[in-house]
């Protein structure tokens, strides 16, 4: 009997990952709050098709700029498209691009960033410089100079808005990865014959995932506003594409008192999504960073 007890308290024992969800949940309540509308968010992208009460690029003359009502919730922008349906739709496109972006910006930084600290020498001498030098423009200018170098469609956009983070996440990987290199499991693989790819793969990119996966956060919010960003001037993604920059664009300043809503409800889209994104990757830094672990 006392076996049978004891096995079923095993079975009913909640696992690793669930008591570590509800760890990060009660030590970071702020960083829980953002990965919940970071879920929701990814919910409402998914089901956008189905949540949308209109096509978001059907134009109706008849209800141009109409007030928020019954019949359109966020109101209608100067074609007569429905906001909310618009905004449902933009966070698809804000998400293609965020992930995007910042999943090939933060591999690609990762893997020269480990490349550049195990080879040293002027391997890292040249990487490096050749990284400070994209580091000494603004995230914006370059990702402007990208669009107008590649052009303007959505794959061009994400690798525009990649190109500037990769330097940034290559310098943090670097410093993580020069320690991990001097550790004895790593001479250990050399004298075992090992190639530098097996050792860069299997020895020292594992290591260094706890700054990997706070950069990659970091970097979500960071590709939203770009988009957004380049979208409102013109050189992101193009009509009739739903996207939270179009709408700001199009909600030009002779419309800014005759249908204010055009802006309020894209611009709370867009700040609700990086200040999510910035509050998750804030407390999953806090706690990855051994410093920080036990606060």
């Amino acid at each position: 009997m006392a076996v049978r007890v004891e096995a079923i308290r095993e079975v009913r024992e909640p696992s690793r990952w669930i008591r570590a969800v509800r760890d990060f949940c009660r030590k970071r309540p702020l960083g829980a709050i953002g990965a919940a509308v970071v879920v929701l968010m990814l919910l409402v992208a998914v089901t956008a098709p189905w949540l949308a009460p209109y096509n978001p690029v059907t134009v109706d003359f008849g209800a141009m700029l109409a007030a928020p009502s019954a019949k359109h919730w966020l109101g209608t922008d100067a074609f007569g498209r429905d906001v909310l349906s618009r905004l449902l739709y933009g966070s698809q496109t804000a998400l293609i691009v965020g992930f995007g972006a910042a999943l090939i910006g933060a591999t690609a930084g990762a893997v020269l960033g480990v490349g550049s600290a195990y080879f040293g020498g002027r391997i890292d001498l040249y990487l490096q410089r050749l990284m400070d030098i994209f580091l000494s423009f603004p995230l914006i200018i370059l990702a402007l100079a990208m669009v107008a170098i590649l052009g303007n469609n959505l794959p061009n956009l994400i690798t525009a808005i990649t190109i500037p983070m990769i330097p940034r996440c290559a310098l943090v990987t670097r410093s993580s990865a020069l320690a991990i290199r001097e550790m004895p499991y790593i001479d250990a693989a050399r004298a075992a014959g090992f190639g530098h790819a097996r050792i860069m793969l299997r020895h020292m990119l594992p290591n260094v995932m706890a700054p990997y996966l706070i950069m990659l956060t970091a970097f979500l919010g960071q590709a939203i506003l770009l988009e957004a960003s380049l979208s409102f001037l013109g050189l992101g993604v193009q009509e009739p594409t739903a996207a939270w920059g179009l709408m700001l664009r199009g909600a030009a300043v002779e419309f800014a008192e005759a249908a204010p809503w055009m802006a309020v409800f894209p611009g709370l889209a867009i700040s609700l999504a990086v200040f999510a994104f910035n509050l998750f990757g804030d407390s999953l830094r806090d706690a990855l960073d051994p410093k920080l672990r036990t606060l």
